[in-house]
């Protein structure tokens, strides 16, 4: 059965722990259950292990778990946009376990569906492949990679119902349906909960998989770098002076 808290803070409130392995959804700030995180911020629990895509930006995301001394372990597959989290890594206070972007979704998914361990040549000759099993299958060489089970997931959805199935928002999507499955417990945060059931065809990750379903708190959605070109004058192409019949 689903719980419906009042807030993300009550939703983590007994399943944050000092030590505990947490799994949050995202993509860059994409897709990132921002309550939620801020909910683990201020529970003040140490020692976290975050299992995620990348560590959000300085100050922002996941980020500001790092900046607040709580995460002792990262398992990740993109740090290039941190610098408060390369600075703990390069000074010795944060410990990095490398995941390619693909092997990390597999080792997700994997957790999710029980299998225990899987092999890849990705990696294979790399530091990726360092102190892990190598075999051979069809005169190809596989490192073994393990699933990823966590004590706690966070994810962010688009829209849920009463019976905890989720449906995500175009690129949103990204890692939270893999992450909600690799864990013991999953929180979602959701921006619509509606009343009665979702349409079953449009259902992406079913409610067996949910635990806690929370209300998000209306926000201005962040993007690391905005990326633009100058407005089209009126003798660009498609501008109001162009010849009608270019392109036609």
């Amino acid at each position: 059965m689903v719980n419906f808290p009042a807030n993300a803070a009550d939703a983590v409130r007994d399943l944050v722990f000092d030590g505990a392995v947490i799994a949050v959804g995202g993509f860059g700030l994409g897709g990132n259950p921002f309550d939620l995180i801020e909910a683990v911020r201020d529970s003040g629990a140490k020692n976290l292990t975050i299992i995620s895509n990348n560590m959000g930006v300085d100050g922002q995301g996941l980020g500001i778990l790092l900046e607040n001394g709580q995460v002792s372990k990262v398992i990740s597959s993109y740090v290039g946009e941190n610098k408060h989290f390369a600075q703990l890594y390069l000074d010795g206070k944060l410990e990095v376990e490398f995941s390619p972007q693909g092997t990390l979704a597999e080792r997700l998914r994997a957790g999710g569906a029980g299998i225990a361990a899987f092999y890849t040549k990705t990696g294979v000759g790399t530091l990726v492949a360092e102190g892990k099993e190598h075999k051979v299958f069809n005169g190809e060489t596989y490192i073994e990679e393990r699933g990823i089970l966590a004590d706690l997931a966070l994810v962010h959805a688009y829209q849920g119902d009463r019976a905890g199935n989720l449906i995500y928002r175009h690129t949103a999507r990204n890692f939270n349906p893999i992450t909600a499955t690799a864990s013991k417990q999953t929180i979602a945060e959701v921006e619509h909960i509606v009343d009665g059931y979702l349409d079953p065809n449009q259902i992406i990750t079913p409610g067996i998989f949910i635990q806690r379903l929370v209300q998000s708190v209306p926000r201005e959605k962040p993007i690391e770098q905005r990326t633009v070109t100058p407005r089209s004058t009126a003798t660009d192409v498609g501008g109001s002076n162009a010849d009608p019949k270019a392109g036609a």
